[in-house]
């Protein structure tokens, strides 16, 4: 699936460290609400084949030692089903335990019926109102995460949590309320769009009375959904009451990158700088970098390495620029002393595997996830390595791979799920990665995200229908979900469908998050399909510059030719290749507008 569809169209992203660093000392706040019974619960979720008699009058405390059994045996979907027929007759306690299990279980819907009842038992529980908030914010019931969000917000200051075994540690430089929400996003954010949780929490916070705290972490959350406009608002309003905030002068540095208005980026990075000058260090090289100014990052970095202070951090971040920048010979030299020298970690190692599979040694590649199968990036090692094998026609060991770590880690079990059906799909088993996600559902009944990603098979095997309709039946659950609206246009779009209302899904979706790469690029795709080659440079040029993604210089390069500048796409086109030397989409289109033999 194309760049519109497919990238940052998934119904939950990753959280971005920016957000987790802040409250990483502080996380014990709401973790005991959602994550307390998690590991006990995960043990059993094996996705084994379950009961169909789950029972419906049973006496509730019954109930929860069949559900309990369910658990020991695998069969998550029983368990999920058991308790929340369990919470519907019983009290908080079972609720509760109901609420956790289907929520650990991914099973939506079991969830969302044992919350509600958790919440309707105890209104002023800021344990239930988290929970509900996280089952709201997945399924995308925007107004009630809001209210939820509301009693979280309100809970007294310090109040202890069931399953913390001392106070809460302290946040520094920030006040309680602050490191409350601080606290609340990171574990929303696990779980949820950034997007959606923004908007359910800037709907929650009251601007007129927040701190300044607050509304900095508001623009940078703003940020993090795609909405710079309002980012810089509630910056500004941060720095009006504390001029000296360094968290709200770092999200504007952010927001005039996005915006490309490059003078006042760097400005304010050297504020930030001198400001903070421990915390703000490396703020110039990074707003160089971001920039895409290499040169001057590079020399920056230089410059702090001179003093001797940040070495190691130095030298890390000029081979992540070699990287960066598609040197990927510098990358390797420095990479390797890193590797071999004080403070090594596994991600130089993984760095070199990659090094090594761009530059077309997959043994070497190989090697180098194997070594990594059982480290801290074991995921994407393992994920990488049985991409490998499956282009080795050794699917058998590939596959192994993924099934070995899921035994270990069981509670990785779904989201490795959705990794191998796409693993398959990609080398030309999507029937095999269908059949997959369906077996899926059937443990995870209605998940957003395999539904989403079963929409993405469907349409890469030229079931365009059968994907349309599955995103349309997804987007009337999730009413005005920018993610769906921009992947149902994208896909219309794609393959010269409904034009028009294509481009008003995805008008829709920039309404939520205007700065989104993702969803520029559909922009600028849908006006290319229209015949408006002109209107479309401008929005494939601007997502380029926030996401050097091949995709999106495949666009905008066949726009800018198709328009008359056929230099320029040439050089589009040649940049993003030495960035992504082994993009089929821009090898594809390369080839398809000049043909071998033609200068």
């Amino acid at each position: 699936m194309a760049s519109g569809h497919d990238k940052n169209c998934t119904v939950r992203v990753g959280v971005r460290p920016s957000i987790v660093s802040r409250v990483h000392a502080s996380r014990t706040l709401l973790l005991g609400s959602l994550r307390l019974l998690v590991l006990a619960t995960a043990v059993g979720c094996s996705g084994a084949g379950r009961s169909d008699a789950a029972p419906t009058s049973r006496d509730p405390n019954a109930s929860t030692v069949i559900a309990e059994i369910a658990l020991e045996r695998g069969d998550c979907r029983t368990a999920a089903e058991t308790y929340s027929s369990a919470a519907a007759r019983g009290d908080v306690a079972i609720a509760r335990r109901a609420s956790e299990v289907g929520l650990s279980c991914e099973h939506l819907p079991a969830a969302w019926e044992s919350v509600k009842r958790w919440r309707a038992l105890a209104p002023n529980d800021k344990d239930a109102a988290a929970v509900y908030a996280t089952v709201a914010l997945k399924l995308y019931h925007i107004p009630e995460a809001r209210s939820a969000i509301g009693t979280v917000m309100k809970a007294a200051p310090g109040e202890k949590i069931a399953g913390d075994k001392g106070p809460a540690p302290k946040v520094a430089d920030e006040k309680p309320a602050d490191a409350k929400l601080a606290e609340l996003t990171a574990v929303l954010l696990q779980e949820a769009d950034a997007s959606a949780v923004f908007t359910a929490l800037s709907g929650a916070i009251d601007t007129d009375s927040a701190s300044a705290g607050e509304l900095a972490l508001l623009a940078e959350l703003a940020l993090e959904g795609y909405d710079v406009k309002r980012a810089e608002h509630y910056a500004g309003l941060a720095l009006k009451g504390d001029p000296q905030s360094y968290e709200a002068k770092h999200v504007m540095v952010r927001a005039y990158v996005a915006k490309g208005d490059n003078a006042n980026a760097i400005a304010t990075a050297r504020e930030v700088m001198q400001l903070d000058p421990r915390r703000g260090v490396f703020e110039l090289a990074e707003t160089y970098a971001s920039l895409d100014r290499l040169e001057e990052a590079r020399s920056e970095l230089d410059r702090l390495r001179a003093t001797g202070d940040v070495t190691n951090e130095v030298d890390r971040r000029l081979a992540l620029l070699a990287f960066q920048g598609g040197d990927y010979n510098e990358a390797q030299r420095r990479f390797t002393e890193l590797a071999t020298g004080e403070g090594a970690s596994d991600a130089f190692l993984l760095y070199l595997a990659d090094i090594a599979e761009r530059d077309g040694d997959k043994e070497t590649a190989l090697a180098g996830y194997r070594r990594l199968a059982n480290s801290s990036l074991a995921v994407p090692a393992r994920t990488r390595a049985a991409a490998l094998l499956l282009e080795k026609n050794e699917r058998g060991e590939a596959l192994t791979l993924i099934d070995d770590y899921v035994s270990e880690h069981p509670d990785r079990r779904f989201e490795m799920t959705l990794t191998k059906a796409h693993l398959l799909a990609d080398h030309g088993e999507i029937d095999a990665g269908l059949a997959l996600l369906a077996s899926a559902l059937d443990q995870h009944p209605n998940h957003p995200s395999l539904l989403y990603d079963r929409a993405v098979l469907l349409e890469r095997a030229g079931k365009v229908k059968e994907s349309v309709s599955t995103l349309e039946k997804l987007l009337k659950e999730r009413d005005g979900d920018p993610t769906l609206l921009n992947a149902l246009g994208y896909t219309l779009a794609d393959h010269d469908l409904e034009l028009s209302r294509a481009e008003g899904l995805i008008r829709k979706s920039l309404a939520t998050m205007p700065d989104n790469p993702a969803v520029l690029d559909s922009m600028g795709w849908v006006r290319f399909k229209r015949g408006d080659y002109k209107g479309a440079i401008g929005y494939l040029s601007h997502a380029y510059s926030l996401a050097h993604d091949p995709e999106i210089a495949s666009h905008w390069g066949e726009a800018l030719w198709q328009s008359g500048q056929q230099q320029e796409a040439r050089k589009v086109w040649a940049n993003a290749l030495a960035r992504n030397p082994d993009s089929d989409v821009l090898k594809e289109t390369f080839s398809r507008l000049i043909p071998p033999g033609k200068p």
